[in-house]
């Protein structure tokens, strides 16, 4: 006996179209609405996500997470887009909390040298203090990115500013032998023997485990005391 097909119904046709786009934003949206925070889109970098949410009623400075808000968690990722975005949108560039106290110290532990610039062009207090390495200047400093190092000075960070694991940005440079990064804090008017932070001066955190370096070197000839 030979079997018909069966024949389609206006339910089994409507299953075989293909997602309406638009239905599947409102999906999205109700996703985001219901259980998605602004924190956990801006740390994934999705603009159309976090635009999404901002045409929401959510707070756009909601502190909480381990980098304390969407926006310093965007700049620790080097989300560009979402950054400015976020900022366009009335974002607190200076808003404190957080592992790294702030965005622009978010962004210069990162070495994302086009966020701190943008963060900087939008009132970002280039000497604010909080967070694990004190300040902006520190946590570029002891992660090693150069020319993060340079643009925060150019714009006025304190060489010298205290605070911190670490205890000031030479320090935090020596630590990790970052020659260069030691180099421009020299030549910018680093004290070569400020005391302070966990190794008590730069000398100190460059010759850890008695280890010789160009950095200790450097450090001796520009006047650091054993």
């Amino acid at each position: 006996m030979k079997h018909e097909a069966p024949q389609q119904t206006p339910t089994t046709q409507k299953h075989q179209v293909r997602a309406n786009p638009a239905k599947n934003i409102a999906t999205r949206l109700l996703r985001h609405l219901f259980g998605v925070s602004l924190y956990t889109v801006a740390k994934r970098g999705d603009i159309d996500e976090v635009r999404a949410l901002l045409n929401t009623e959510v707070n756009i400075d909601a502190r909480g997470g381990e980098y304390g808000n969407a926006l310093q968690v965007a700049s620790l990722r080097g989300r560009e887009a979402v950054v400015r975005l976020l900022l366009e949108k009335g974002a607190e560039v200076n808003a404190q909390g957080g592992n790294f106290g702030n965005a622009l110290g978010a962004a210069s532990i990162g070495g994302h040298e086009a966020v701190v610039r943008l963060l900087l062009e939008k009132g970002a207090d280039v000497n604010a203090q909080g967070g694990y390495c004190g300040n902006a200047l520190q946590g570029a400093s002891f992660a090693g990115y150069e020319a993060v190092v340079r643009l925060l000075l150019e714009k006025g960070a304190e060489v010298n500013a205290q605070g911190g694991e670490f205890g000031n940005a030479l320090q935090g440079a020596s630590f990790h032998r970052h020659e260069a990064v030691v180099r421009l804090l020299l030549e910018k008017g680093a004290d070569v023997n400020a005391q302070g932070g966990a190794y008590r001066n730069a000398l100190r955190a460059a010759s850890r485990n008695r280890n010789k370096s160009a950095v200790v070197e450097l450090l001796l000839k520009n006047g650091a005391s054993r």
